[in-house]
Formats: C-alpha cells, structure tokens, sequence
C-alpha cells in the first residue's frame, strides 16, 4: 500500500510564510521595546523600581556640646565636663500603604497605650493609618528600652499576620540632656523638640545655642533601606555620612557655676527679692568663670516658660540683656576720672585740679539745676580715701564739678565712654545685649529734652542717670583689678570640630597670649594703686560695703544701690541691689559682682536698710567669693583678717586695719566728732 502526504499549495506557503512575518514583527518589537526600557530608558526605570522597594532616611549627627572650664583649678586636674550631651532617641514611624485596613485598629491600639498616649494623641495617631503615604511619624524622642519593647512586639505581630516587617520603623535621632539640670541655663538655652523639616537642623530657643549655633550645626548622613519582609531598617546601607559638629569649650566653670547659683538663690530669698544674678570674670582675661541667675531656668522646659509671661523674664540673661543705673559702684571710676584729670592737666603744664588728700568741703549739696544732693550722713569735710569709704555723694559731685569746670563736659563724658567702656557693648557672646545709656551732648529724647543737661555731670558722678549691664560694670572693674587694660569679655576658650580621620581642627581660640597683648592701657599704674587703696577703706570696719569682707583674704569692694525706673518714674520701693569687687589684691583671680533685684523694702534692725547694696548683696559676695577661692586652691592671704570674736582676729596683723583706724581718727578730727 503506498503513503501519500498532503500537498502543500501555494496558498498554504504564503499563509506560513505571513504568519512567520507576523511573529518576527512581533519578536522585533519586543526586542526594540526591551532595549528601550532597559538601556534607552533604563537609568528612568531603574528609579521608579528602586522608589518601589527602596527608600532614604537621615542619618542624624551629633550636635556640637558645650563643655566646663577645668583647666582653672590651682594644684589640681580635672576630667573634662559636658553641660549639655546629646543622647540616642528614637522617633515611630508607619509606612500607612503597607498595613492591612483590618490590621490598624489593633496597631493602633497598643501602640497607643504602650506610649500612654491621652485620648486626643490616640485619636491623632489613628488618623495617620488613614493617610496614603510611605512614611507618617506616630511620636517622638523615645527611650532605647520603649523602642526595643515595641519593635519585639512588631516583630511577632508582623510575622503572625503576615505584614512586612518595615511597615513600622524607628528612625534614630539625638536628643539635648543635661547633666547638671538647671545649671547655667538660661546661658546655654536649649533647641526646640521639633527640627526644620526642610534642612533638619535644629531650631534654637537663644542663648548659646543660638549664638554658636553655625558651628554646633553638623550635616545630615543619609542611610539607604528597602521595604520588605525580609529587610529591617538596621541592615539599610548608610550612603553618606552624617558630619557632626564643632564642640564650645567655654570658660565657665561648673563647680565655679554650682557655687555662685547655690548663694545667689539664697541672697534672693533671704532678702525676699524678684531675683538676682551674679557675674564672675578673670580679670587678666576677660573669661566669665561663673554667669548665675535665679530663678533657675531649665531648659527642657522651654515651651513651659515660653507661654507663660510671668516665667519668661527668667529665660533671659539679665546681666547682659538688662541694664539699670549701677549707683555708687561707679564712684571708683569718678575718682580715677578725676585723678586722670590731674594727669592730663600736668603735660599741659597746669595746675591739677584736686589733691586726694585735700581737706574738701561737702557740707553742702547745692549744684547747678539740681536739688540739693544729700549724703546718709553728714560731712563736713572729707579726703578722697574717706569719701570712696563712705560712699560720699557730695564729694563726688565736688570734684566732678572741678572736672568740666576745667576740661569740659566732652572730655568728661569722653573719659566715661572711652575709657571705661560705658555705653558701649561689651560683645560678649549672648544674644539681646544691652548696650545701655551714657548721656549724649546735644541729643534730646523723644519728648524734647536734652539728654545730657547741665546737672547730668553730677548725676553721673553718683551713678545715676547712666544705665550699664553688668558685663559692662565687671568689664570696666576688671581695669582696676588687673594693673590699667581694658579686657575684652569672653565666654569661649576654643571651639574644636573633631574630623573623621580622628583629628581636630580648632575654628577659634581665645587661649593664645597674643589675645591678651591686645588689651590697651586705659589706666595708669599709678591711678589704679591710688583707687584701689581707697577702695580697701570700704570692707573694713565703718565701711559702707563692710558685709562684704572676705574671711581671711584680701579684697575690694563697692556697694550700689539705684532705684528702679517704672514706667519713666524713679521708685520709691522698688531698688536694685549690687555689689561688686575682687580678691585676692595681689594677683586678682577674680572680680564678682552680684545683683538683687527689687530685695523687700523694709528696715532690719541692727543691720539698715535691706535695700542696700551693703546690706543685700555684699553678704552673698563673700559667700560666693570665698567658697570660689577655697575651690581654687588659692591660700589666705590675710590669715588675721576674720570678724572680732573670732580666735584667728587679731586686730594689730589684719590687713589695713591699721590703717582704717587712722582714717577714722582723721575724719572724726575734721569733722569734730573726736
């Protein structure tokens, strides 16, 4: 039997022949539309794919820190102190678009009660579920032990309900703490909880943090994750590096700090005052040792005082932000006024224009366009050693008068600005400083009036009608503490920024000598030896600022006491207090002024007034003076000079007691009180 196979016709070979055409067309395409996926258009799609299964998040940095002074203890090392220390936190985050809808409430549930949450937070982290997004944050600033219970939780959860695992994430993040709590903070100041969205930076409330913050600032790293059940977040990539950045060594001190704010709290309820602060500077170098204020001000409680008008007063630096008319702590410099005066008067060849010994008339207290200024006592007669003693209004007024009699009221005015820096800001490194109020010639005030008229000189001899803060009143003290230079206050020793490779890179250093060979003279030697001999009368006995002794060590002082200007009035029970000197006299390690605030009005007996200077402040500078010099290591002095009734007083060895006796026995023979 033969086989036959079908015959293929021409019709049949063109049918194939399409349909092979058809499938190369079709081959063709797919190979063309696979090169233009991949190479033509591969970098675009590669994207869009790598957005589907991966995504960045910050790598946060370390913000620079602020650390203690200690290299200023004598005899003594110390381990390096941080004020501030930034600690690991954790913020929660949802990716919404991978978590079942039937899944939410339960997550939200625990969530929500683990982070005891009010009812209002759970409603708003309910919500979030809700929002078509790959990324919403559900809180903040979480400890270590609270993510790792909540991620164990997630961990189970996710693998028993089949939910990826990066459906809920941590992101770390560096939160502010405080090692010593409250101290130094209303200098330090804190950054806000919540950072710029757009630059991630943090947000500083003031003070330092607000002042360095360019170079607290470091850079953002960015780590690389990818959304599966398979990956967590801690695995992810980091892509590029966070930089931290640079560390303030400032020149503040932290067992100096403790001291000065432990007494200064006590000065201020003692003498039921609204507040006080104290101010401490080496005077060779201008560095702030010690800036407290109280009340105390703790910076994670920021929004707390910040909403709160009666409690955000005490968020500022009132010693650099207030200024206030100083009173009789000026009367040293009217005095080196008037013996510059002398000095000046002599290359010109003149007579000078008043002796410190001179027997100088002050019973009367008549000046040109003023009332009668007055004195707490009457004086005949007085020197200028017996003047600065008794804190004398009338003397000072006297030789003043001399002053623009004879030079001017431009000279006068310009010795004040120039030469003592009143007026003038100080530029320390704190945000808001006042630059205070030094009486112009021939400027009027808003409602027409001369600014400098013809009593100001007289007023300003006394410390009135001028308004300085206090690093302006230590900075001009410090000439007298340290020999005639005008010091430049600081509150910064070196800022270092510490690189990857382990190095450092020092951005400002203000320990160099060369800083100081730049302090001009403003005084002679022999005009700050003469002040600073007259300055001694007044913490002895019969001193106005007697409260003031330092138990045995030598020291200088002055009492202020200046009223307060409210609402353009001077009043009548409102005062500011202030003290301020320096110790030991050879070799300063210090001047410390220290300011109360509206102390009660009223009179101790036995004691005065407890509105003065010589009352409120001059007991908490000896307090916070002499604690300070034992800190330091610095011996006494004047190991005779102790209160009488104690066993070391002994009235022929203590210093410038002696001496103090003879002025009294002058001053009671010229004013017939013998």
């Amino acid at each position: 039997m033969r086989n036959s196979s079908p015959k293929i016709t021409i019709e049949d070979r063109k049918r194939l022949i399409l349909i092979a055409l058809f499938i190369f067309a079709l081959f063709a395409i797919l190979i063309t539309q696979f090169f233009n996926i991949q190479i033509t258009q591969g970098e675009k799609w590669t994207h869009e794919a790598r957005k589907q299964h991966f995504f960045t998040i910050d790598e946060p940095f370390v913000r620079g820190s602020f650390i203690s002074n200690t290299f200023i203890t004598r005899g003594h090392a110390e381990p390096s102190q941080k004020f501030v220390v930034d600690i690991q936190k954790y913020h929660l985050y949802i990716d919404p678009l991978s978590i079942p809808k039937k899944q939410r409430d339960p997550i939200a549930d625990y969530l929500s009660k683990t982070l005891k949450q009010a009812d209002e937070e759970r409603v708003h982290l309910r919500q979030q579920f809700e929002i078509k997004s790959r990324s919403r944050k559900l809180a903040m600033w979480l400890d270590p032990d609270l993510q790792d219970t909540i991620f164990k939780w997630w961990l189970a959860y996710a693998k028993e309900h089949k939910i990826a695992r990066n459906a809920l994430f941590f992101i770390s993040d560096y939160q502010r703490s405080y090692p010593f709590g409250k101290l130094l903070g209303q200098v330090l100041h804190t950054i806000q909880a919540q950072k710029d969205e757009n630059t991630k930076q943090a947000l500083p409330t003031g003070g330092l943090e607000l002042h360095f913050n360019s170079y607290l600032q470091g850079k953002q790293g960015k780590r690389l994750l990818m959304r599966s059940p398979r990956h967590a977040f801690e695995t992810g990539e980091v892509i590029t590096p966070p930089e931290n950045g640079a560390d303030v060594y400032l020149t503040i001190n932290h067992c100096l700090q403790a001291i000065a704010e432990e007494e200064i709290a006590k000065g201020v309820k003692k003498c039921k005052g609204k507040g006080g602060w104290a101010v401490m500077m080496d005077p060779h170098t201008g560095e702030i040792l010690a800036l407290a204020q109280y009340p105390f001000f703790y910076p994670p409680d920021y929004q707390k005082h910040f909403n709160d008008p009666h409690l955000i007063e005490h968020t500022k630096v009132k010693a650099v932000t207030d200024a206030n008319e100083p009173g009789s702590v000026v009367k040293p410099f009217t005095v080196a006024t008037a013996l510059m005066a002398n000095e000046h008067l002599q290359k010109m060849h003149e007579e000078p224009l008043f002796d410190p010994a001179e027997m100088l008339p002050t019973s009367s207290g008549h000046f040109p366009g003023r009332k009668d200024l007055k004195d707490l006592s009457h004086h005949s007669y007085m020197n200028m050693n017996m003047a600065v003693r008794r804190s004398a209004n009338i003397y000072m007024a006297r030789i003043v008068e001399r002053i623009i009699n004879r030079l001017g009221n431009a000279w006068y005015r310009g010795v004040l600005s120039e030469t003592f820096g009143f007026g003038q800001k100080t530029f320390i490194e704190l945000p808001a400083e006042s630059a205070g109020l030094l009486p112009r010639i021939g400027k009027k005030h808003p409602n027409g009036a001369l600014e400098w008229s013809t009593p100001t000189p007289f007023s300003l001899a006394i410390g009135h009608n001028i308004q300085l803060n206090s690093i302006q009143t230590v900075r001009a003290w410090s000439i007298l503490a340290n020999g005639g230079y005008m010091v430049n206050p600081t509150l910064v020793r070196k800022i270092i920024k510490k690189n990857p490779d382990g190095t450092e890179t020092i951005l400002l250093d203000h320990t160099q000598e060369e800083r100081r060979k730049h302090f001009p003279r403003v005084l002679s030697e022999s005009i700050v030896k003469e002040v600073v001999t007259a300055l001694k009368y007044v913490t002895k006995p019969g001193g106005s600022g007697q409260r003031g002794d330092i138990w045995g060590y030598t020291e200088v002082g002055k009492s202020g006491t200046a009223e307060k200007i409210i609402n353009g009035v001077y009043s009548k029970t409102q005062n500011v207090a202030t003290f301020v000197g320096f110790t030991p006299l050879t070799n300063p390690a210090f001047v410390l002024l220290v300011t109360i605030e509206e102390p009660e009005s009223c009179y101790i007996p036995g004691i005065g007034r407890n509105t003065r200077g010589g009352i409120a402040t001059a007991p908490v500078f000896r307090e916070i003076a002499l604690k300070s010099l034992e800190y330091l290591g610095i011996k006494p002095d004047d190991p005779y000079g102790y209160p009488v009734g104690d066993p070391r007083y002994d009235s022929e060895k203590a210093d410038w007691i002696q001496e103090t006796r003879k002025l009294q026995e002058m001053y009671e023979k010229w004013n017939n009180k013998a």
